[in-house]
């Protein structure tokens, strides 16, 4: 497939440009211009980059990119990322926010879906847009029973576990990566567990005052979902091969 229509159709099908991000989403470094196999990972990072030219691969998709906004020079480990790119005629995609939004192959709609929500619904707001998904398991259960459903799911540990809501939860609130502050926002939703990536120092005496439970998966761990379940609809659109490069930051 030439890149140049596959980076049209990530943009439009990703709605790259529809919401305010600090990421410059898109194509961030262009590398050979047929593409056959996609790599996936969170990170852009030069072990990132020499695992994806070991795997073959002539572009990689990243949900945190190079380049976010401000200008940056090409010089140390920037530079060193940048020439590896090259040197693999790698191309370089990246996705920040609207592969935490989207309704399809989002972070959040694909923990959602992992989980076996039933009735998801948009849930939270950031700047004008559903922040992420709420919906409810098919039966209640524990905070520890629903922590364990989380490591399952995504073959990562769950960091940190705030028991200051109900013993038992149903109703489940999700924004990925570091959503600790939309707390409040969990709170008014009346979820029963707060599902969100990162541990936040400064959401702890809300969340407690608040008396919502909260479980962080970890920034890596719940932004991995996204990665696959596009890896997925990509290899099954196209018939192009695609592989995931777990490279985890335990955080």
């Amino acid at each position: 497939m030439k890149r140049d229509e596959l980076v049209s159709y990530l943009d439009e099908y990703l709605q790259a440009r529809a919401i305010e991000d600090s990421s410059n989403n898109g194509l961030q470094v262009g590398g050979a211009e047929q593409v056959t196999r996609l790599a996936f990972a969170v990170d852009a990072s030069l072990a990132t980059f020499e695992t994806a030219r070991a795997a073959g691969a002539q572009m990689l998709v990243v949900h945190h990119g190079l380049f976010w906004s401000k200008p940056i020079m090409v010089t140390g480990i920037h530079l060193r990322r940048i020439q590896t790119l090259l040197d693999a005629d790698l191309s370089l995609y990246a996705s920040h926010l609207p592969l935490d939004f989207h309704v399809e192959v989002g972070n959040n709609a694909t923990l959602a879906r992992w989980l076996k929500l039933e009735g998801v619904e948009p849930f939270g707001d950031y700047k004008g847009h559903p922040a992420g998904f709420a919906g409810r398991l098919s039966q209640p259960c524990s905070l520890e029973q629903f922590a364990a459903q989380v490591e399952q799911s995504l073959g990562e540990p769950v960091l940190r576990i705030w028991p200051f809501g109900s013993d038992t939860v149903q109703k489940v609130g999700i924004v990925s990566g570091g959503a600790g502050p939309l707390v409040s926002q969990a709170a008014e939703a009346g979820v029963d567990v707060y599902l969100t990536g990162e541990v936040s120092h400064v959401a702890y005496h809300e969340a407690q005052e608040l008396g919502v439970n909260v479980v962080y998966g970890g920034h890596y761990g719940t932004e991995t979902a996204g990665l696959k379940s596009l890896a997925e609809h990509l290899s099954d659109r196209f018939g192009l091969e695609t592989t995931f490069l777990d490279l985890s930051t335990g955080a």
